[in-house]
């Protein structure tokens, strides 16, 4: 039987059937290994599911049904798939509430960018104990430092605060996803470099192991020669020195 091809005419129950035909065993006992949550999972990587995502295009009501599948792949798709303009802080905050995986988080958070939620939300959540929801706020700073392309600096450098009160949090996924956004506010700009390196020397001497670890990562990224060429690049770029 051939399978149908993907299309916007799409309904969560024949994303849900595409999903099941193409279930990968092998491929759920390697995603183990790097973290991700498989109880729900049937071992498709995003490799297949953008290429699906574009075809089948965005469906706000759509995206809502399939993160209410509770399937890996589908709350991925659903963050894939979701129209930003559609969603809602009240969305974003009942989707938080089944975190449970960072993958499932990193893309949720890009789409709440995209949404123009960081107002709203990432202070909210970067102040929630829970680890998944932390790491939410931490990683819409991330993608917001790539994304908010018409932000002020001065949006960024808002959050480096936050960035420092949490730098304790010796929760795998939280401290890694604090380290991310530092090191991409940092990457932003030459005017974001300076404030994000200072910070990021100052964890690196602190006492608490977790803060130390962000620190030094973050340093060392930033000071990197790759790093550093880049910022030089884009700044002469933008005003339009030789």
């Amino acid at each position: 039987m051939n399978t149908p091809e993907p299309s916007p005419d799409w309904d969560v129950d024949a994303v849900t059937a595409w999903l099941e035909a193409n279930r990968s065993a092998d491929n759920i006992a390697g995603m183990d290994r790097f973290g991700i949550v498989t109880e729900t999972a049937y071992g498709i990587p995003n490799s297949a599911l953008r290429p699906l995502a574009r075809k089948i295009k965005r469906n706000h009501d759509r995206a809502l049904a399939l993160w209410q599948t509770g399937i890996r792949e589908a709350r991925i798709l659903a963050g894939f798939t979701d129209e930003p303009k559609k969603v809602t802080v009240e969305q974003a905050v009942s989707w938080a509430q089944d975190f449970n995986s960072w993958e499932i988080v990193d893309h949720a958070a890009s789409l709440f960018i995209d949404a123009g939620l960081h107002e709203e939300l990432i202070g909210r959540f970067a102040a929630d104990e829970r680890e998944f929801v932390r790491r939410a706020g931490f990683a819409m700073m991330a993608w917001g430092a790539v994304h908010l392309k018409t932000q002020p600096d001065a949006l960024m450098e808002s959050w480096l605060p936050l960035i420092e009160e949490h730098a304790g949090d010796d929760r795998n996924f939280v401290k890694k996803a604090v380290n991310w956004a530092l090191r991409q506010i940092g990457k932003r700009s030459m005017a974001l470099h300076g404030p994000a390196l200072a910070l990021a020397e100052q964890l690196a001497n602190r006492p608490d192991k977790a803060a130390r670890w962000i620190g030094r990562d973050a340093v060392r990224e930033l000071t990197s020669p790759k790093t550093l060429d880049r910022l030089k690049a884009k700044e002469q770029s933008a005003t339009g020195q030789p």
